[in-house]
């Protein structure tokens, strides 16, 4: 008997055990860029630009000591073409075409997709400079959106001001990866010229600094992937009294078969 009693004593603290120690998590699994000093020395890419693709939406601005000289370059007639919110940009704005082009006023056709903004402004204003040679002329991409779901405390679509944006920035913005969220596969789905592309990115690791997709582009969708551990309380035992509920079930029926 007291083998008996012995045995289901020490099953229920193999129970307990076995659920304190699978709802840790381990150092490994939160804390970010781990080992940083690796990147010492690494040249980041502070001049990258994102590169504009069909079907953007391009806000283009063209100023110069006499506003009135630049009015035919603007899209309205008023020379208001940003005068409200973005939102309002995507209809005003100028709009890259399938083949990627866009129709600018006097110039007509230029090609835009394939080129960074900093390549298409500098194009822009060299052609308006040939008639205006104080013209200043800024391009901004309105409808830079990134999405981001799964375990992040606010998904949703994230508006980008300054059309560049990085994985750690975009995360900031909507109050980081939540404790049930997989730090170390966050997935990337981007689209070019009409293909996918997929890329995973470890945000435990310093060497996150160096990934391809640390930089993201308009219309990326980026995926937090829930842990092991959340993923499990979606199934059979959903809450922590669930867990209570089966660990009380097992230790009674073994202190009946005791007696």
């Amino acid at each position: 008997m007291r083998s008996i009693k012995s045995v289901s004593k020490y099953l229920y603290l193999s129970i307990i055990s076995i659920f304190l120690l699978g709802s840790c998590a381990t150092r490994d699994e939160v804390v970010y860029f781990q080992e940083p000093e690796s990147l010492q020395g690494y040249q980041n890419l502070m001049d990258y630009e994102p590169t504009i693709q069909k079907n953007d939406v391009l806000r283009i601005d063209v100023s110069s000591r006499n506003e009135e000289v630049v009015k035919p370059f603007q899209k309205n007639s008023n020379g208001q073409q940003s005068g409200g919110q973005s939102g309002n940009m995507s209809l005003t704005g100028y709009l890259v075409d399938p083949k990627g082009f866009i129709q600018f006023p006097v110039f007509g056709n230029i090609e835009a997709a394939g080129k960074t903004r900093g390549e298409f402004q500098a194009e822009i204003e060299d052609k308006v400079r040939t008639m205006v040679t104080d013209a200043v002329v800024t391009v901004r991409i309105v409808n830079f959106k990134v999405t981001v779901l799964g375990e992040v405390s606010s998904p949703g679509r994230v508006e980008v001001q300054d059309g560049r944006i990085t994985l750690p920035e975009l995360f900031a913005s909507v109050g980081d990866i939540t404790y049930n969220g997989l730090r170390e596969n966050i997935v990337v789905i981007r689209e070019e010229n009409g293909e996918k592309s997929v890329g995973r990115v470890d945000m435990t690791s310093a060497d996150v600094f160096k990934n391809p997709f640390y930089y993201l582009k308009q219309n990326d969708v980026v995926y937090v992937e829930p842990t092991y551990k959340q993923v499990k309380s979606a199934g059979f035992i959903t809450s922590y009294t669930g867990i209570f509920s089966l660990i009380a079930s097992v230790t009674g029926l073994v202190l009946l078969f005791s007696k």
